[in-house]
């Protein structure tokens, strides 16, 4: 009965801190927030079977970790040079209607993953598009040419 107990508690007590958190934390994952919901249930394990007879020791590593979580959230969101450190930023894949060949060898990404992405926004050729980017969360955005720009032709298939 102790063990239900004990799991019920840390289950409503890391229920509450992610809830303090914030759900945009939750709704793309990036590395940096894998490692944190990794880190939860080796943090609550030992107090979850018993190996650490007090249920203080998770309780305050829980709440160090969240703390830690909305900190750096915050800073992240005031100091834009801090998000982009934490979160990354967007990679240009193709500049109207060329693939950006050293992008596209650093981020290894195929040009396969970029035509499945423009088969999803009904486009058929790379040259119909304006930017495909590498966003920091790790989707490709594809952004088609406007009527007004379709009067660039690119000179290749490739750039870079």
């Amino acid at each position: 009965m102790e063990t239900v107990l004990r799991v019920a508690f840390f289950y409503f007590f890391i229920l509450l801190g992610m809830r303090a958190i914030g759900k945009r934390e939750f709704s793309q994952l990036s590395p940096f927030e894998m490692v944190t919901l990794l880190l939860i249930p080796e943090l609550a394990q030992q107090a979850l079977v018993r190996q650490d007879f007090s249920a203080t020791n998770a309780v305050v590593a829980l709440s160090t970790l969240f703390l830690l979580v909305f900190l750096t959230s915050l800073a992240a969101y005031r100091m834009p040079k801090v998000g982009a450190a934490i979160e990354g930023e967007p990679t240009v894949l193709v500049y109207n209607g060329r693939f950006v060949q050293r992008s596209l060898a650093l981020e290894r990404v195929s040009p396969d993953e970029i035509y499945s992405e423009m088969r999803k926004s009904g486009l058929e050729r790379v040259e119909q598009l304006k930017w495909a980017l590498l966003e920091a969360d790790g989707k490709i955005s594809v952004i088609p040419l406007a009527p007004e720009d379709k009067q660039i032709k690119p000179r290749s298939e490739t750039v870079g």
